[in-house]
């Protein structure tokens, strides 16, 4: 069995930016020549997340108007009253 690691490096706006990796994936995958397996996805950093969604304008802004309610970016956390950094809603977004 071959394994073949990849990377890709992204940068975002922050605060809940939704990008659509899909073709990037695709293209690593043209590249490595492999016809068949399973392709496992990671996402370094505390404040970062991965999910599997339709990708669509609509959806994108759902997204993000429910992240604001369920973790307000104006909200104080324990997390920012330990650390200083007030991020603590993107940690809990992350989650």
């Amino acid at each position: 069995m071959s394994v073949k690691t990849n990377y890709i490096k992204l940068s975002t706006q922050g605060n809940s930016d939704v990008i659509d990796i899909t073709p990037q994936v695709a293209k690593k995958l043209t590249e490595s020549g492999l016809s068949e397996g399973t392709v496992t996805i990671f996402v370094a950093g505390s404040t970062a997340a991965l999910t599997t969604v339709e990708y669509e304008p609509g959806l994108v802004h759902d997204i993000k108007e429910l992240f604001e309610k369920i973790a307000p970016s104006n909200k104080e956390y324990h997390h920012n009253e330990r650390w200083h950094d007030d991020n603590g809603h993107s940690h809990v977004r992350a989650s």
